[in-house]
């Protein structure tokens, strides 16, 4: 199960209200690669695969493929507002290494992952 927050959730559906499309939905995956393994992908689509999930989330609908669940169930998504502008913030309980940039991790299976550099 992936969570978002509440703020999250609010500037997600701001957002695809912004778009003017009924039929999209933000779909939340991971890509091999990023400097710890993995990296995190997020965005709006409008199209459907057989393996995904959807989940209906405060009012959002969320899509994650079933390779990526593994990666990202406990998924914490949040929506944090600075002097600089906002953002989104992740927390996965199942990295046990992130870049300092937040944009990729690893899990404790990937450990010894050779493709995996530094930041």
């Amino acid at each position: 199960m992936v969570n978002i927050s509440e703020s999250a959730g609010e500037k997600i559906q701001e957002m695809l209200a912004a778009e003017e499309s009924p039929n999209l939905f933000l779909r939340i995956g991971v890509q091999e690669g990023g400097c710890s393994g993995f990296s995190y992908g997020m965005g709006f689509d409008d199209e459907i695969h057989e393996s995904d999930k959807a989940m209906d989330i405060r009012g959002v609908k969320v899509v994650v493929d079933g390779d990526s669940m593994k990666y990202l169930n406990g998924l914490e998504i949040d929506w944090k507002e600075s002097a600089m502008g906002g953002g989104f913030t992740i927390n996965n309980p199942n990295a046990t290494a992130t870049c300092g940039c937040g944009s990729s991790f690893r899990t404790a299976t990937e450990a010894g992952n050779p493709a995996a550099e530094p930041c």
